[in-house]
């Protein structure tokens, strides 16, 4: 359009200027038409360009369509074909990883087996029946060897003396290796294969005898237990067996390595020995079981037997104390003196002693002539060994049984010149244990007190121990010495001082009373008086008012420090009566010579003091 614009304003700037010049009308028609039809021709020729330019472009385009076409044919082709060669690199890479995970999970589970195995191994380390079936492996190797030696002695022909004797030498090395390991010919286990024997148990006798039957079950308990263990250690061990040749084939499976089969054989072969001897263990802990459970049935049986004629004999013997009982409390009746009653006390107690002896005697020994035996090496041990030791033991026996002695009883005892009395705080079975306390003895004696003495048991055999507290006596008698002048009134001193007691002893004088009361059954008593006793005696400074009375043996001192000053208080308050102490006269002589007495005057004043004193 803008080119045809452009010929139309051309044509009439053309026309314009042709009126100019030409004037005719005919002339510029046909100007006119001729341009007009150079113009169609222009515009015709100008549109085959432009359809040829067109056709041209559209060539040119579509051979452009063409070659991007095939470029891009060309690019999706290499694509292609590079995404084919990245998948085949990754489909290599990808066996490639695979063949190496299947390596690392067959290293892996190669590497669990051989550390399953190991950890077997560990639990089999110690195992002593392993021990015992290796000296079993042993014993069978060296029988081999002991065999193939014999047969190449048999089929050796003119050896020399030396290769004969090399040869024998050989043979007695291996029968001494033999009987060595003997007990593993025939069991891969030993001597373990076969139960602890069962010994031959004596019948039952004596009280003692339940002991050591006791123990003799504990025994076979014991011996079947340990039987019986053996067939569980078995029995764990072919498990392990088990387990350790299958881990060994799944191990063979992988990694088909010679020492692999070889162990599996040996595996197999020890755990074919192992159920065989499970096999024999097995039915041998049955019988031996029966076996051990009929011996504690008899053995229970004969225990049973012997305690009913313990309960027997016990029957007895407290039927025996009944009757001696009664019998005593019968005749206490009768008896108006106690030194009647005490004698016939003390033959039915002997009576019985004896006849419990008889029956003990009858029931359980069947020689007496094992009783002088027994006695007879008892008193040489005795008298071989330990003296003081065993003396000891016998000095406890007769503590506890005479009952001279309890825990609490406040004693006295004199060793070497040492005095030590004090509450017992322990009778043991080598010693007494007493604690020393503040006593008349501390004050005169010892003057230290509160110390533990132990003193031996058989010391009541050589040295003298006094009991202050004896079968319930829990009072002693203590005593006051008072010296008055010669010309005090004795009678009336005598008298104040046995008031003064017998106000302060009364509650003490009536216990006293009680208890020597309930001693009369035990002992024969003559003197059992209990009241407040005054003395008078001629000394050389004086006459001694020896007052005397009970007091508890605990505290004895209270008791006496309280009425020394009583007495000596009233002593004094009396004017007929003068407290004596010891007084010394003193002559002065006079004399010329140096040696021997001279009689010299005297300051008046100092004879008037003497005479007074």
């Amino acid at each position: 359009m803008f080119l045809k614009s452009l010929l139309l304003s051309t044509l009439f700037i053309s026309s314009t200027f042709a009126q100019e010049i030409v004037s005719p009308k005919d002339t510029i028609k046909e100007v006119v038409s001729n341009k007009l039809e150079d113009i169609e021709a222009i515009e015709k020729k100008r549109k085959e360009l432009a359809k040829k330019e067109k056709a041209r472009l559209a060539v040119l385009e579509k051979a452009k369509k063409a070659r991007e076409e095939k470029a891009k044919a060309e690019m999706l082709a290499l694509e292609k074909e590079k995404q084919e060669i990245e998948k085949a690199n990754q489909k290599i890479e990808e066996e490639k990883r695979i063949k190496e995970e299947k390596k690392r999970q067959l290293l892996l589970k190669v590497n669990e087996l051989k550390k399953r195995i190991v950890a077997l191994d560990v639990k089999l380390k110690d195992n002593i029946l392993l021990k015992r079936y290796s000296n079993y492996d042993a014993y069978r190797k060296i029988s081999a060897e002991l065999n193939e030696l014999k047969k190449n002695i048999k089929e050796v022909k003119n050896k020399t003396e030396e290769q004969a004797y090399h040869l024998n030498n050989k043979v007695r090395i291996k029968e001494n290796e033999l009987e060595l390991i003997s007990e593993y010919k025939g069991s891969p286990i030993g001597g373990l294969i076969n139960p602890p024997e069962i010994e031959n148990y004596e019948e039952i006798t004596n009280p003692f005898g339940i002991i050591n039957a006791l123990s003799y079950i504990k025994k076979l308990q014991n011996n079947k237990k340990q039987f019986t263990s053996v067939e569980e250690r078995i029995s764990e061990l072919t498990n392990l067996l088990d387990e350790k040749l299958f881990l060994y084939l799944e191990l063979y499976n992988l990694d088909t390595k010679p020492d692999y089969k070889d162990e599996i054989t040996f595996l197999d072969k020890e755990k074919k020995d192992f159920n065989m001897v499970l096999e024999i263990v097995s039915t041998t802990e049955e019988v031996y079981t029966r076996k051990i459970e009929q011996v504690i049935l008899e053995t229970k049986s004969q225990i049973s037997n012997q305690i009913e004629k313990i309960f027997n004999i016990a029957l007895i013997i407290i039927v025996l104390f009944l009757i001696t009982f009664l019998i005593k409390l019968a005749l206490k009746k009768y008896f108006s003196q106690n030194e009647n009653y005490y004698m016939t006390n003390k033959v039915i107690n002997f009576i019985v002693v004896f006849f419990i002896l008889m029956v003990i005697l009858f029931s359980y020994i069947d020689n007496v002539s094992y009783l002088v035996t027994i006695l007879g090496f008892a008193s040489a041990g005795i008298a071989i060994a330990l003296k003081d030791w065993f003396m000891s033991i016998f000095g406890w026996m007769v503590i506890v049984t005479s009952g001279s002695i309890h825990v609490g009883d406040r004693i006295k005892v004199n060793r070497g010149g040492v005095e030590a009395v004090g509450d017992v705080l322990d009778i043991s079975l080598f010693k007494i244990t007493i604690r020393e306390d503040i006593t008349y003895t501390s004050y005169t004696t010892n003057r230290r007190t509160g110390r533990i003495f132990f003193i031996p048991n058989n010391y009541v055999f050589s040295e003298m121990i006094a009991n202050y507290t004896h079968s319930g006596l829990r009072t002693v008698w203590d005593g006051i010495d008072i010296t008055i002048t010669f010309d005090s009134n004795h009678k009336k001193a005598q008298h104040i001082a046995k008031e003064i007691l017998k106000h302060y002893s009364k509650g003490y004088t009536d216990i006293t009373r009680k208890q020597l009361s309930k001693m009369r059954s035990k002992y024969q008593l003559r003197a059992t008086g209990v009241e407040p006793r005054v003395y008078t005696f001629v000394e050389t400074h004086g006459i001694v008012i020896s007052a005397w009375y009970l007091t508890n043996s605990y505290s004895a001192l209270v008791l006496r420090s309280t009425m020394s000053p009583e007495i000596l208080e009233a002593f004094m308050k009396e004017d007929d009566i003068h407290i004596a102490y010891p007084t010394q006269q003193i002559n002065i002589n006079k004399t010329d010579e140096h040696y021997g007495p001279s009689r010299r005057p005297v300051p008046r004043d100092l004879e008037d003091e003497i005479i007074k004193r």
